[in-house]
């Protein structure tokens, strides 16, 4: 592939951005939204919880498949494919006029979404593939965007909810969507990898074990601790996981490559991933409930609170991509992972009537540390594959990190069920177990990346 010029590289970075930024956007835009939505369609915490993991659910339980199907039939046309799913779904969402509608069409987002963060990923990767400080740059631009657009989703979602309703929300993806298909026609055409097949023993038991494992969990309060559904859900996940692995030890063309865990290298990361999206999610979701159900915010003001998540997401992505080509790959994400552990210990002394002042420093380091570690480990995952097995690598990773993502939603909401007392006794609690794995995490980076990558 020939070497991208200085235009090449802001046209393909800025078109896979536009699908990254629409997917994430919708992460964190509806959290903001679930007091209306509730009182508009009358659901309460354990559909708003669905409302928000069904989009990760199906984004996590599909990606898997969704990186290798990109990698034999050509990373662009499934970009292109999953423009079109997520804009028709999000009309979908705008549409809808019950809890389960709702959640239905969530999922289809998600399904958008598995499709085109991959494929993305791997058009990055194999357009800046002759050159690693491109691709770091690339990297870091990506996840940028991605993070800004968590961020500024709260804010954005809280003037869309002073100007009109909450399906105004999902309304605002169809021009991105469109946008992003028409400027998708001028990417390269991506390689192939023509030997991957498509294992559906594999992906049908992923998604049965994932789904039921935080059904489970997220209908906790409903059924009670010591409901036979629950212990019988949880054991046949955990038998459906077993499966799982056992499947793709002995299929031909696995979703999962077995082999890659082999990597304490590899595993690191993906743990990493895991422990950040899972803390994150969840907390910004309790978060949401505290800043309108507690603190009694309006939506806007909910939006414009979160506005320090923005600055963080910004100045620390900005900084990773130049610390990776001075450092490597250790030192940004040591130093993230220990700027966010100081982020969730200011949170555990949150209190029914905290001042905005004291969320102010947990609100911005977070993020920060978040971004200043994100794209070195990504740039890790996909330094070290082949160029045609970077879709399958880069689902992997987005997988691990989403699915945590869909945990913590269901486990800090399962918390935070009961009123406010709960609500806020679910922030002490995300913050102790955030430090406490992370300060782990810190530990296992540092034993096994290598200083000089």
């Amino acid at each position: 592939m020939q070497k991208a010029a200085p235009l090449s590289f802001a046209f393909i970075v800025g078109t896979t951005c536009l699908a990254f930024v629409v997917s994430q956007l919708d992460i964190s835009i509806v959290n903001v939204a679930l007091p209306q939505i509730s009182r508009s369609l009358g659901a309460d915490v354990s559909q708003l919880q669905w409302i928000v993991d069904a989009y990760t659910i199906a984004f996590a339980v599909l990606m898997l498949s969704a990186g290798g199907m990109g990698d034999l039939l050509g990373a662009k046309h499934l970009f292109q494919l999953g423009l079109v799913a997520f804009g028709l779904a999000s009309a979908g969402c705008g549409f809808a006029e019950s809890p389960l509608s709702l959640i239905i069409f969530r999922a289809l987002q998600g399904l958008g979404s598995a499709i085109m963060i991959p494929s993305s990923l791997a058009i990055l990767n194999q357009s800046f593939a002759h050159d690693n400080l491109q691709r770091s740059r690339a990297v870091s631009f990506w996840t940028a965007a991605g993070s800004i657009a968590i961020a500024s989703g709260l804010i954005l979602g809280g003037l869309l909810l002073q100007v009109s309703n909450w399906r105004m929300i999902f309304f605002v993806n169809l021009p991105i969507c469109l946008i992003g298909l028409l400027l998708s026609v001028r990417l390269a055409e991506s390689e192939k990898h023509p030997n991957n097949g498509f294992d559906i023993p594999g992906q049908l038991t992923w998604m049965v074990a994932l789904t039921i494992l935080i059904a489970c969990i997220i209908e906790l309060h409903h059924f009670g601790f010591g409901s036979l559904w629950i212990y019988g859900g949880l054991i046949f996940s955990i038998v459906a996981f077993i499966l799982f692995i056992v499947i793709e030890k002995r299929a031909t063309a696995p979703i999962l490559s077995l082999d890659l865990f082999r990597s304490a290298h590899f595993n690191v990361i993906i743990l990493l991933g895991m422990v950040f999206n899972s803390a994150y999610y969840g907390t910004i979701f309790v978060l949401s409930l505290y800043l309108q159900n507690v603190l009694h915010y309006s939506a806007l003001a909910a939006g414009i609170a979160f506005l320090p998540l923005t600055g963080g997401f910004v100045i620390s992505n900005l900084l990773s991509g130049r610390a990776m080509n001075r450092y490597g790959i250790r030192v940004p994400v040591l130093t993230g992972i220990f700027i966010f552990i100081v982020g969730f210990a200011e949170l555990y002394s949150v209190k029914a009537d905290t001042p905005y002042w004291r969320l102010f420093i947990p609100f911005f380091t977070i993020p920060l540390g978040m971004g200043l570690a994100i794209p070195a480990m990504t740039t890790a995952i996909l330094g070290g594959v082949t160029r045609t097995l970077s879709g399958t690598v880069s689902a992997i990773f987005n997988t691990s990190r989403q699915a945590a993502g869909a945990m913590g939603v269901a486990v800090y909401g399962t918390i935070a069920y009961g009123g406010t007392a709960a609500v806020v006794n679910s922030i002490s609690i995300s913050a102790i177990a955030t430090v406490a794995v992370g300060l782990c995490a810190a530990f296992l980076v540092y034993k096994n990346l290598k200083r000089a990558s």
